[in-house]
């Protein structure tokens, strides 16, 4: 199957006919959690492991390695030639492909290394392939070579790696994006520090159960979860100065009732069928999918209620881990990649534009396209990490690298802040980033030569049952992790709309 088509969206009933098993989650004295895939349907007789079989699956792996880190070359290429940029997109799709093949074998392998050496002959042409293309209309990055051998890295909340120390966390880190490193620490790495930290390093590390258990046997595991009324308010915001542009414009677009999905990523891989190895939501734009150009888009219908907004806004799907299939079991981006479980339709989303803190706003340029976040900042580390977790009723307390555990009543959320900068001339960039940049945490200000643009704020809430049990789709090796959710953004305002953005934020207006 090449590409996951519309279908029919599933929200998971209210619990009728279901029993959802919460309590399974065993506690231990420490207050870890040793289950995380707890929900079971009662219609399939299904109920919480027993002890003997929990125990067996969290001691079963034996290996201290859990999945494949391989650097991210995307990240290394702030300059792709016009004329070699798809032929350059291809070919990282491709890198993608191999490790997620190379996965595979990992996960049936006794001897995990022996994976390495093969990804690795695949990967040197590959790369050499990008290298030439580069090569032929510009300069290529210096250190390609070195990109091609992986390691193993376990799964024990980043304390380690096999294989030698990649220094793939700095991948992502000279890209103009201090002020977003800086932002995403603020409002969620604090707590992966302090007690999301604590909590994660002792189960993940003692319990050892990243291959026993989650989503066909690859994540989450218990560490990745944290009770959100254990986390302290941790979010930080600079003060508006006099200047600042107050107003806001929301766009309502749904909550992708009629089922759009699909595994493409048009941004990062265009024109290459399941690019992400994930399924992904979309709201807005319904012409999109991996090859959609910009006359597709401008073209296509949308799902907004005002029809000049044909936005593309997309992100991993959220699935709970009950046990029900859903029918992309056996396609490329479900099953097939290790996403399994039944998609949650969400309950509300919210897409708002908001100003600078210290000035006016600039227009965002049409077919403006940003990403924030990072697919695979497990691997690579979390210098793009940007998407947020809470729960309504806490949203002062901000995780990023934890699942929240919301009490009664309470729903997930997601939030994505994304970038509030442009560089006054490009629409994208050869790594997604460069193009963008966040604003000073502090001061609120772009970086030099930067101009502020109506900033999106991204709010996904999800009505599931309280307790471990849910995750976001992932690339297979990411593991499911919670820091690895990331947005996707594609500005296809009616040009005359956007001006109206700009002009009620910089207006002090709430707008719609």
């Amino acid at each position: 199957m090449g590409r996951t088509s519309r279908r029919t969206s599933r929200k998971r009933s209210k619990l009728a006919g279901r029993a959802i098993a919460a309590s399974a989650a065993l506690i231990l004295g420490g207050g870890g959690l040793v289950a995380v895939n707890v929900y079971a349907n009662a219609e399939d007789g299904g109920g919480p492991p027993p002890e003997s079989q929990v125990q067996n699956q969290a001691q079963g792996g034996d290996q201290q390695a859990s999945t494949i880190s391989c650097p991210d070359v995307g990240n290394q290429l702030p300059e792709v030639p016009e004329g070699a940029r798809a032929e350059v997109d291809r070919e990282l799709a491709t890198l993608d492909s191999q490790i997620t093949d190379a996965y595979a074998r990992f996960a049936e392998a006794e001897d995990k290394n022996s994976v390495l050496g093969p990804l690795e002959e695949q990967r040197r042409p590959t790369i050499e392939n990008i290298r030439s293309a580069i090569d032929r209309g510009g300069q290529a990055p210096e250190n390609l070579d070195g990109m091609a051998p992986c390691t193993l890295r376990a799964d024990d909340d980043g304390r380690g790696q096999q294989g030698g120390d990649q220094g793939q966390g700095g991948n992502g880190g000279d890209q103009g994006q201090d002020g977003g490193q800086e932002q995403g620490q603020n409002q969620g790495q604090g707590q992966g520090d302090g007690q999301g930290g604590d909590q994660g390093d002792g189960q993940g590390g003692d319990q050892g159960q990243g291959q026993g258990q989650g989503q066909a046997g690859n994540g989450p595991e218990a560490g990745d979860f944290v009770d959100i009324q254990s986390v302290r308010p941790n979010v930080q915001k600079p003060r508006k100065q006099r200047g600042a542009s107050r107003g806001t414009f929301t766009t309502n677009c749904g909550t992708n009732e009629n089922g759009k999905f699909n595994p493409d990523n048009v941004i990062v891989a265009p024109g290459v069928s399941n690019g992400a190895h994930h399924m992904h939501d979309y709201v807005g734009n319904q012409e999109t999918d991996a090859f959609s150009g910009d006359d597709d888009l401008a073209n296509g219908d949308t799902s907004c209620r005002n029809r000049g907004d044909k936005s593309t806004y997309y992100w991993p799907v959220l699935r709970l881990q009950n046990g029900n299939d859903e029918n992309d079991a056996d396609a490329d981006g479900g099953g097939r990649d290790k996403n399994v479980g039944e998609i949650q339709t969400p309950d509300q989303v919210t897409l708002k534009f908001v100003g600078s803190p210290v000035g006016k706003v600039t227009a965002m340029p049409r077919f403006l396209r940003i990403i924030t976040g990072d697919a695979k900042a497990f691997t690579n580390g979390d210098a793009n990490a940007n998407a947020s977790w809470s729960c309504t009723g806490f949203e002062n307390r901000q995780l990023k690298d934890k699942y929240p555990i919301c009490p009664e009543g309470s729903k997930v959320v997601r939030t994505f802040n994304f970038q509030s900068c442009w560089d006054g001339q490009n629409t994208d960039s050869a790594n997604h980033r460069t193009h963008v940049a966040f604003a000073d945490q502090r001061s609120g200000r772009c970086p030099q030569g930067f101009r502020a643009i109506p900033q999106l704020v991204q709010r996904v809430v999800y009505d599931v049952p309280p307790g471990p049990g849910f995750a976001v789709d992932s690339f297979p090796e990411q593991l499911h992790k919670p820091i690895t959710d990331h947005g996707d953004f594609i500005n296809v305002f009616d040009e005359r709309l956007m001006q109206r953005v700009a002009k009620c934020i910089n207006g002090n207006r709430r707008c719609a």
